[in-house]
């Protein structure tokens, strides 16, 4: 939210203090100020007020005109112009030779033949609006008269972080940081000027009902006879610097309103809303909003109407059928505030956020109803004094918010702050916020004001909080508590994810990646990946996001194949959150999910697929001194290889996959590339008993070693016949050759004989090498060397 200093001081009187200080100073004790301050109209200088006393048709353009301009010199200037509204007559922005607007010095230029002294500006070419139609248009100013002597164009604007103001409902309009500035500033809060409208209190009240608890509070009035549709420019300028675009009169009166107390308005053209009704409907349809949108309301968000014809959104956005036009001349003005929830609710159901649900979402003072649309009279009044006002201020409420007393005394307050505040200073902090204080010695009896008591200060602990943010939190002195502090020892699973982490970058050369735990439905199908069903967010503003995610691979294949120029072979992991459904209490079966991704252009997907289960295995040995097995499981998802699947076992307890990307999603990524995947349960890996380096004695005698070499495709068949063999004289198994041809596929084992007492007999290590051939030929599985 954009903030002015120049409207600032229009409640505050900020004369001989440094602005800039202010500044920091309200973002150490209020909310958080954006790091960038902007100085509006630093960058233009030298514009004045010029008439235009002659007007030709450029004879070789139908668009430029050649001009004639008096700009309070002695002799006129000679200018080219494209605008189309230039007329004799008219008084408007003149930027002479040697003036600078931004970046651009104004010096005298041929166009289209003819030089051109000087420029007739627009309003968005000198960034007071966003108005490019034609050249600015001025009324009422001496010629000659330098631009920022007539307007409010020099103003520092800042930047506030709305997430601070989260709980300050009063600090989203300029009035209430302006309460803020004061107390800062130890300056008098100047009243609002507002409207006097007890004399309508005998007219007829406007046709009104609220019919849903979801308002709270509805203020309208009807105003006839408006003549002016046209905003004053340093009303524009300022809608401009914070970001709202100039429309009209009565629609940039309501956003000037909002802008300046935080009260979102709507103004109806009385033409078209006569009977005010506030109440929901109980079948859906469709309704076209201000910004030409059709969007589909349901029997949960409050609508207004014109007796039983919807005419606006209830704390979010108009009608299209009911908005003010510039030949409007009565209107009938609402001011309302509205279950805060039901805003936001709705607001995410239509997936329409606008400045007015921004607010009403945060709980809006009740109370500021009536003193908006005061505050709108005064300044229409001033605008157009032709106004006449024709019905009474008709008011209903639903709801008041309880008020809040709370009391304390000061030792309390020395109690939370450790430092002593005077009780002078704590009165005299509290009542410029706006808080009522009764005084008795050091006992303290506060009434909270009702702009801080819808949800914000309701306990004494707040009360700290305003004192103590207005004292200045860098005032406190800083000293070293006496505390003991023990040791923590970090969780099993965490220590074995620093280990994991740290394995696969150092040791391995993988990328650490971050991603959300989205399905990203249009990723997944440029890939060939099929969304699968699983647990859904509510009221999801995207429903390309809307599904949590059950895998991490399917991520990172998408992410994969955004960086696909990287380097030809690379690889990346992460360890992130997945959900599997539900439980049956309701929860979601949230797991956390190591994954690990790699890519080659160079490499066959069967050596790739070795080197990442050789990862595996070597971290599954250093963290948890043990080995892993693996057992073919069938593809369920859409991402994985039909044949090449298996599930990843230690200690009989499955923990992961291991698998290669399905043809199709590699045919979508790089046909020439091979991928391949595995994915972790990190608890149930955390889980699984450290067996712990134990101490094997080296046998004094030596050792004998057998190469076997098997026409088979799989490593788990020897496996069996080596351990179905149940020798104390094997000591080692490793696969040391994978061999495949067109014909057919081998693999290599190397295994490893040894006896501590004794050296070992070429007869017995044949018996046991014999046995484990036998075994395997009975399966089929012949000897191939």
């Amino acid at each position: 939210m954009f903030i002015s200093m120049n409207w600032i001081s229009e409640f505050v009187d900020l004369r001989g203090l440094d602005r800039n200080k202010l500044i920091s100073q309200f973002s150490l004790s209020t909310a958080e100020v954006e790091n960038e301050i902007f100085y509006k109209g630093s960058n233009i200088s030298d514009i004045v007020v010029a008439e235009i006393v002659e007007v030709n048709a450029h004879p070789e353009s139908e668009k430029l005109h050649l001009l004639k301009v008096n700009c309070g010199s002695d002799e006129l200037m000679d200018v080219v112009c494209g605008a189309p509204n230039v007329k004799v007559g008219m008084k408007t922005a003149y930027a002479k030779v040697g003036a600078r607007i931004g970046n651009i010095t104004i010096e005298p230029k041929k166009v289209a033949g003819y030089l051109s002294y000087g420029m007739c500006c627009s309003e968005a070419e000198l960034d007071l609006s966003d108005d490019n139609s034609g050249i600015m248009e001025i009324s009422d100013a001496t010629v000659g008269t330098d631009l920022k002597e007539l307007f409010e164009i020099d103003d520092i604007i800042f930047e506030v972080d709305n997430k601070s103001l989260t709980n300050r409902p009063d600090l989203w309009g300029h009035y209430g940081i302006a309460r803020e500035f004061a107390t800062l500033a130890d300056r008098p809060l100047k009243p609002l000027d507002l409207y006097d409208v007890v004399k309508y209190s005998e007219l007829p009240s406007v046709d009104m009902k609220i019919e849903d608890d979801m308002c709270q509070r509805y203020s309208c009035i009807k105003i006839e006879n408006i003549n002016t549709n046209v905003s004053p420019m340093n009303m524009r300028i300022r809608l401009h610097y914070c970001g709202l675009r100039a429309i009209n009169l009565l629609a940039d009166l309501t956003n000037y309103i909002m802008l300046e107390v935080g009260q979102p308005m709507h103004a109806f053209d009385s033409r078209k809303v006569e009977k005010i009704r506030i109440k929901r409907f109980e079948d859906s349809f469709e309704f076209t909003t201000l910004d030409k949108v059709e969007r589909t309301i349901d029997n949960q968000t409050l609508m207004i109407c014109n007796g039983d014809e919807p005419v606006a959104i209830a704390g979010i956005m108009g009608g299209l059928d009911s908005e003010i036009l510039d030949d409007t001349k009565e209107l009938t003005l609402e001011s309302a505030t509205f279950e805060a929830s039901a805003i936001r609710k709705a607001s995410v159901r239509l997936a329409h956020r606008t400045d007015a649900s921004a607010r009403y979402e945060k709980s809006l003072d009740p109370e500021l109803c009536p003193i908006a649309i005061k505050r709108f009279l005064h300044l229409l009044s001033n605008i157009d004094s032709d106004i006449n006002v024709v019905s009474s201020l008709t008011d209903e409420w639903r709801f008041h918010y309880p008020k809040v007393e709370l009391e304390f005394d000061k030792s309390y307050v020395d109690k939370y702050t450790g430092i002593d505040i005077s009780g002078d200073e704590i009165e005299h902090t509290l009542m410029s916020l706006g808080f009522g204080v009764e005084r008795e010695n050091n006992d303290f009896k506060v009434a909270v004001p009702s702009w801080r008591a819808t949800k914000d200060v309701t306990i004494k602990a707040d009360i700290i909080e305003e004192i103590t943010r207005i004292y200045g939190y860098d005032n406190f002195d800083v000293f070293t508590v006496e505390s003991p502090l023990y040791p923590i020892r970090m969780a099993e699973e965490k220590i074995d994810e620093e280990q994991i982490k740290d394995m696969l970058v150092k040791r391995f050369g993988l990328h650490e990646v971050h991603s959300y735990i989205w399905m990203y439905y249009d990723e997944y199908k440029k890939l060939g990946i099929v969304p699968e069903e699983n647990v859904k967010l509510l009221n999801a503003t995207n429903p390309n996001i809307e599904t949590i995610r059950n895998s991490i691979i399917p991520t990172q294949l998408c992410q994969l194949s955004k960086n696909l120029e990287f380097a030809p072979e690379f690889g990346m992991f992460e360890i992130g959150r997945v959900v599997n459904g539900c439980r049956e209490d309701g929860t979601c079966d949230e797991r956390k999910n190591l994954a690990i991704t790699l890519y080659s252009k160079e490499t066959d997907y069967e050596k790739l697929y070795y080197k990442l289960k050789d990862m595996l295995e070597n971290m599954t040995r250093i963290i948890k001194h043990d080995s892993l097995s693996f057992k073919v499981k069938e593809a369920t998802h859409s991402y994985q290889h039909p044949k090449n699947l298996n599930e990843i076992i230690c200690q009989d307890k499955v923990i992961g996959e291991l698998g290669v990307a399905h043809p199709t999603v590699l045919g979508k990524i790089d046909k020439r590339a091979a991928i391949v995947y595995a994915e972790l349960d990190v608890k149930a890996f955390s889980e699984l008993v450290n067996k712990g380096i134990q101490y094997i004695e080296p046998s004094k005698f030596p050792t004998i070693e057998i190469d076997l070499s098997f026409v088979v495709d799989k490593f788990e068949p020897i496996n069996g016949a080596i351990k179905a063999a149940k020798s104390e004289l094997i000591k080692k198994v490793e696969v040391i050759d994978v061999y495949q041809s067109a014909t057919e596929k081998s693999i290599t084992v190397r295994i490893v004989f040894s006896n501590n007492e004794r050296t070992l007999t070429r007869e017995e290590v044949l018996s046991i090498t014999d046995g484990i051939i036998d075994y395997l030929k009975n399966k089929g599985i012949l000897l191939k060397a």
